[in-house]
């Protein structure tokens, strides 16, 4: 197991890296979330959720879907975000990065880099998650912004991107304790806004629960397809060999069915940029070994 995420983790890391240099204004997202799942599979890979890249007060979830044509612009504060499963095991990483060399922004992605060292650097068997709430708090407000408060880590798992435990940006009430074996994706998102997010504009990524029968949901081969993402997310833009009806039909039914959920874009309640950085690590006997 630790193998297969040691791998996963080389391979998102510098997958990570590849994307990154290649968010400068005028580039398109879509090219830029495809270049990168090209890079994953490459280095021998496997996708545990489409590339985003989320841009300014949208923190997380935007997925360019078919003809989406949005440019990075200068003076954007762009997220990428991305997820490598080797045999199932998963990790998680993203990182922010400043289009165009901006102040404005350097201080949110300074505020959410050293958060998650922070919250690393306490991590261990037998910690409280608080005490990694903690940490992330303390070092994004001292920076004189604020975290957001409803959007965080997240235990990973095998075919699992989202598990037990949560891991906030800020204490909550909590009694969860990192476990010696588990496998953790911390994540600080930081504003100068409300630091709050909900749900706004229309969903590109979707996840089918591989429990569900989905009987006549769609045509056997698109439905296999789905299956075939074993209960990980997915988007419009991997089914792209189907016809879009034919994938707006099943997917219309798969909802009706309750087989599915929908992940719309998150976005920063006042409308103010977020910054998000990401590691995923192992809690080992002597502290967490980063992943990613």
């Amino acid at each position: 197991m630790l193998e297969a995420l040691r791998e996963a983790g080389r391979i998102a890391a510098a997958a990570r890296g590849f994307g990154a240099a290649r968010i400068v204004a005028g580039a398109r997202l879509a090219d830029v979330c495809a270049a990168v799942e090209d890079e994953i599979e490459r280095r021998g890979g496997a996708l545990a959720f489409p590339v985003q890249t989320s841009r300014n007060a949208v923190a997380a979830h935007y997925c360019p879907g078919p003809g989406d044509e949005t440019l990075y612009e200068d003076g954007d504060l762009a997220k990428l975000d991305l997820g490598v499963h080797v045999d199932g095991w998963v990790v998680d990483t993203a990182q922010s990065v400043n289009v165009g060399g901006k102040p404005r922004n350097a201080r949110l992605i300074q505020a959410t880099d050293a958060a998650l060292r922070a919250a690393i650097a306490a991590a261990g068997p037998g910690v409280p998650v608080q005490t990694l709430s903690a940490e992330i708090e303390k070092t994004v407000t001292g920076l004189g912004v604020k975290p957001v408060r409803n959007i965080g880590g997240h235990g990973v798992g095998r075919y699992v991107v989202h598990c037990a435990p949560a891991i906030p940006n800020a204490p909550d009430h909590s009694k969860a304790v990192l476990r010696e074996g588990s496998v953790v994706a911390i994540e600080p998102f930081a504003t100068e806004g409300q630091g709050l997010v909900s749900e706004s504009g229309a969903a590109q990524v979707f996840r089918m629960d591989p429990r569900s029968s989905a009987d006549g949901a769609a045509a056997p081969a698109l439905l296999g397809a789905i299956r075939d993402f074993r209960g990980l997310p997915f988007s419009r833009r991997q089914l792209r060999r189907f016809a879009p009806q034919a994938v707006e039909e099943a997917l219309e039914a798969l909802a009706a069915q309750g087989a599915l959920s929908a992940y719309a874009p998150l976005i920063e309640v006042s409308g103010r940029p977020v910054a998000q950085t990401e590691h995923t690590v192992a809690i080992l006997a002597d502290g967490a070994f980063v992943l990613t």
